[in-house]
């Protein structure tokens, strides 16, 4: 009778463990590393998040890949929301797109600041995205089509390309 009731306890557990795993991937989109993120990247909808995180979750290896840094998974221990950033460009898509063809400016150092660029690193990512307005900013292009092109910018360019990862 004990190992049955043990049983129910650990079986019960693994949806209670699901569940709490899937509401931190609806907020990063079905999570960031992972075989499940991998096996699952680019579809949306509620089956493949709820399968990602299963995978995740049941087979361990989203905590392999965070120790090992291995499966898209990083050991920098920074939590990262790439939410925020389409966000932030939705709702600043004009002022952001002229802050970029001039080269500096409010908008842009706020989207810097978000994805955490470096000091050091500003005059590089200023003149890089002002360099690839057009890119980023093409005719017609819905805000994942620019964070999309924000991130191959970056990610072309030796001294930014950490933080596409950012985004």
């Amino acid at each position: 009778m004990r190992k049955i009731l043990i049983a129910i306890v650990v079986l019960s557990a693994v949806p209670a463990l699901a569940l709490a795993q899937k509401g931190a991937a609806q907020q990063n989109n079905i999570g960031t590393c992972g075989w499940g993120a991998k096996l699952f990247e680019g579809q949306s909808g509620v089956a493949p998040q709820v399968l990602a995180v299963t995978t995740n979750g049941t087979s361990g290896n989203q905590t392999f890949g965070i120790t090992t840094g291995t499966s898209g998974c990083t050991q920098d221990g920074v939590v990262r929301s790439t939410w925020k950033t389409a966000m932030f460009i939705d709702g600043n898509k004009e002022r952001l797109a002229r802050d970029m063809s001039i080269g500096n400016g409010e908008t842009l150092d706020s989207l810097a600041h978000l994805i955490g660029v470096r000091e050091e690193d500003r005059a590089a990512f200023n003149h890089a995205l002002q360099a690839n307005v057009s890119r980023i900013f093409a005719s017609g292009s819905t805000t994942d089509q620019v964070v999309v092109a924000l991130k191959d910018v970056l990610v072309s360019d030796r001294t930014l390309a950490p933080y596409a990862a950012s985004i």
